[in-house]
């Protein structure tokens, strides 16, 4: 019944089933959602309305049809991006994207889990499910990424101990969970280090707070997930069953966000697992 109260209606919660059909991550949604960006049955939409595929919903002026709103099969993919592609879905100056990397969706469209910068390279998971998305990066996940890096300047034992202990950056406190010294020699010495975040170019900021520069960064590691030599740079491929398995397992319920506020409420994740550095 059209302008029905949208808190009797049966089904699921608005942000997650736009999310579920590729309109973006449920973050996103979210902003729409709080910008009024969203109505339901001709009403402007708030945070935690329930929908059914019987409810005429509107993104801006675009109408959301019925069947993007049913349950569809998710598609997650593994890319391998290169130095030099941006994770943006276009660019006014012409740039390479990672998009253009990707294979063709009808009815859908690719989520990319967390950003990597134009300057480093390395392993990005793309899916079709917002919601799936949302888990990946959600801070309650407490999610492992792991990079080799490699620095240059002079790296003491103190400033590596100030790493693992944290330091404070602009946005908040930051730390790496480990760091193990990978080779290199001199001035230029490779390190493998694990994040829990995905915080802006949170892994050069860290080594820039002792005075030390990055100049390669590359994620070899996302949760459970490895790049190995079967992708090359600007290449992708399906995830095997038994990697879906390990990332769905790797996620837990992300608790239902209050209009202004998330919980951050998280666990931790066993010891990562040792890998030999790439030369």
């Amino acid at each position: 019944m059209k302008n029905k109260p949208l808190s009797a209606v049966p089904g699921e919660r608005l942000q997650k089933v736009l999310a579920n059909a590729g309109f973006g991550s449920r973050r996103e949604i979210e902003r729409q959602i709080e910008a009024g960006e969203v109505s339901v049955n001709g009403a402007t939409a708030k945070l935690g309305d329930r929908v059914t595929p019987e409810d005429t919903i509107y993104i801006g002026r675009t109408k959301v049809g019925a069947w993007r709103l049913k349950k569809q099969e998710a598609q997650v993919i593994l890319y391998n991006k290169p130095e030099g592609e941006l994770v943006s879905r276009d660019d006014p100056g012409g740039r390479p994207t990672v998009f253009s990397r990707l294979p063709k969706l009808v009815g859908s469209r690719w989520i990319a889990v967390g950003r990597l910068d134009l300057n480093t390279s390395g392993l990005m998971i793309f899916t079709t499910d917002g919601e799936l998305a949302n888990k990946l990066m959600h801070p309650s996940q407490q999610i492992e990424r792991e990079y080799a890096v490699r620095v240059n300047g002079e790296v003491t034992e103190d400033k590596l101990q100030q790493l693992v202990n944290g330091v404070e950056l602009d946005d908040g406190f930051a730390r790496f969970e480990d760091i193990v010294e990978s080779g290199g020699e001199g001035r230029n010495r490779w390190f493998h280090v694990v994040i829990m975040e995905g915080r802006n170019r949170e892994v050069r900021r860290l080594w820039e707070s002792v005075d030390l520069k990055v100049n390669r960064l590359k994620r070899v590691r996302f949760g459970p997930l490895f790049l190995d030599s079967s992708v090359a740079a600007g290449r992708y491929r399906e995830l095997t069953q038994q990697e879906l398995s390990e990332l769905l397992s790797a996620t837990g319920p992300v608790p239902e966000p209050a209009p202004k506020r998330r919980s951050q409420s998280g666990k931790r994740k066993s010891p990562r697992k040792k890998v030999a550095p790439k030369r």
